[in-house]
């Protein structure tokens, strides 16, 4: 009787300490969420399948069983909206299967390892997601999982957004691109800015397409180099021109002269196809303004723009979108 007695306290107060840390991770998370209310971004857990659009891995290869750094685990293949970017659980019908693990932890019960994807340094859970949320309370650095690498061109730092993936993705292309292709040193451009990942590919077709056809004329084939040359003066270069004369940018806001380079000449070529008839690239650029830019308070963004020109500054004119 005696011993029973004894183990029914132990394991009241087993129960008790799970329900003390489910409170005190639940506080953790309200307060993380309280900090960020103003850029929630920052407090989200990275969903698995969100960067893996972003990142598009080629191929992924079976680690098998690894010890895997618990502050290295950023996000989730499907449970990213139960917790946030700490792991922390963000809703009380958590609680109990959370405190189950954490009663577990209590009493050194030792779980099957977690499942995890890896992909650019981090790690996703596939299996595991309560796992690894009691072990960040715990203060536990390390965890037994079983790994599948997905390959990835950029390291992924614990602390990123997916707006942040996704920006040092595009560095990550431009790089590439500025060295492949010699760009900054044939053109002597370094604004070749685009505001999402897979348009240096586009680009790079578009220096392909403008060879080819330059080969046509010529009796001896020119160099790659020289084609991009070629394309940047007479192609490139003019549209960028008229998307500035025409202050088209002002009807796309947050989006670069060169994102608006690719849609316009895709553009063109839509009308092109479907009218069957002539159309300039101007006619192609002003079309497309018309019909897909955001009209609402252009006037205040051209006023906007050229007092930015001219370096000054409306008194009353705040930081925020016009």
């Amino acid at each position: 009787m005696v011993e029973n007695h004894i183990y029914e306290r132990e394991s009241d107060s087993i129960v008790l300490q799970s329900e003390h840390d489910f409170n005190r991770a639940r506080n953790k998370a309200i307060l993380s969420e309280i900090q960020h209310f103003m850029d929630t971004d920052k407090d989200r857990l990275l969903s698995f399948n969100d960067v893996k659009d972003i990142l598009k891995p080629k191929n992924q290869v079976y680690m098998g069983m690894r010890v895997v750094p618990v502050k290295m685990i950023v996000g989730s293949e499907g449970r990213y909206r139960d917790f946030n970017k700490y792991f922390l659980p963000k809703a009380e019908y958590l609680r109990t299967r959370w405190q189950k693990v954490d009663q577990a932890h209590i009493k050194d019960i030792i779980l099957p390892p977690i499942q995890l994807y890896e992909i650019g340094g981090a790690y996703f859970v596939r299996d595991g997601n309560h796992r690894v949320s009691v072990a960040r309370i715990q203060g536990v650095e390390h965890i037994d999982a079983e790994v599948i690498s997905l390959s990835s061109e950029v390291d992924i730092i614990p602390s990123m957004t997916v707006d942040e993936l996704r920006m040092a993705l595009i560095e990550t292309e431009k790089k590439t691109f500025y060295e492949q292709t010699n760009f900054l040193e044939l053109t002597g451009d370094d604004k070749l800015d685009f505001t999402e990942p897979g348009r240096y590919d586009v680009v790079y077709n578009h220096i392909l397409v403008h060879k080819y056809y330059k080969n046509q004329d010529l009796s001896e084939e020119i160099s790659f180099f020289d084609a991009l040359v070629s394309w940047y003066r007479n192609v490139y270069s003019p549209i960028i021109s008229i998307i500035r004369d025409e202050w088209i940018t002002l009807n796309f806001p947050g989006n670069s002269p060169s994102d608006l380079y690719v849609w316009i000449v895709k553009h063109w070529d839509f009308l092109k196809k479907k009218n069957g008839v002539h159309f300039t690239i101007l006619d192609a650029a002003r079309d497309f303004s018309r019909r897909y830019g955001n009209h609402k308070g252009w006037f205040f963004r051209f006023i906007a723009a050229k007092l930015k020109i001219l370096g000054t500054k409306p008194k009353g004119m705040g930081k925020g979108r016009l």
